[in-house]
């Protein structure tokens, strides 16, 4: 509560047009359409979440691979209070788990960022994992899976509204 540390949540996650749109109501006559999108590009964006509601993410159109996590990592020890204690939750991913990423944990805990694993197979307890069915079932527009460029400026619309325009009540 003083601000002397801060908790994250890290996860990676891709959206596209082909993504699972979910249903909506419409008016009897007047039906929503979509055209489905088989080999969409995919938006992934790999973020940060704390309970306060700050989120810092970045966003890539590349596979995502060990490379491109040291550099959301880099990103965020880059971002926080260098006198700040950040702790980051994620999961087991491979990529997490790299000899690369692990070669970094040294510098980033030099810089105050700490790492914890969190159990195998245990997604629920990642609360970034909220963030981003929200956004995939509730807050993105049908109208965002028209094109792909339209889905990355709604994806990035709700990232960067995110703690004012659309917030998570994790109480």
């Amino acid at each position: 509560d003083q601000g002397e540390h801060e908790l994250y949540y890290f996860d990676e996650s891709g959206f596209s047009q082909a993504s699972s749109v979910p249903y909506a109501w419409s008016p009897i006559g007047k039906p929503w359409e979509v055209t489905a999108c088989y080999h969409s590009r995919r938006l992934n964006v790999l973020g940060f979440l704390s309970r306060a509601g700050k989120l810092v993410y970045h966003t890539t159109t590349e596979t995502v691979t060990t490379e491109t996590v040291i550099e959301a990592f880099d990103q965020l020890v880059a971002q926080k209070d260098p006198d700040t204690f950040a702790v980051v939750v994620l999961d087991n991913a491979s990529m997490h788990r790299s000899k690369a990423f692990r070669r970094k944990i040294i510098d980033w805990m030099s810089q105050r960022v700490h790492l914890i694993y969190l159990s195998a197979y245990s997604p629920e307890l990642n609360l970034i994992e909220i963030l981003w069915r929200q956004m995939k079932y509730t807050w993105l527009p049908l109208s965002a899976y028209l094109s792909f460029d339209r889905l990355c400026d709604e994806v990035h619309r709700l990232l960067g509204g995110y703690g004012t325009d659309h917030t998570i009540n994790f109480e």
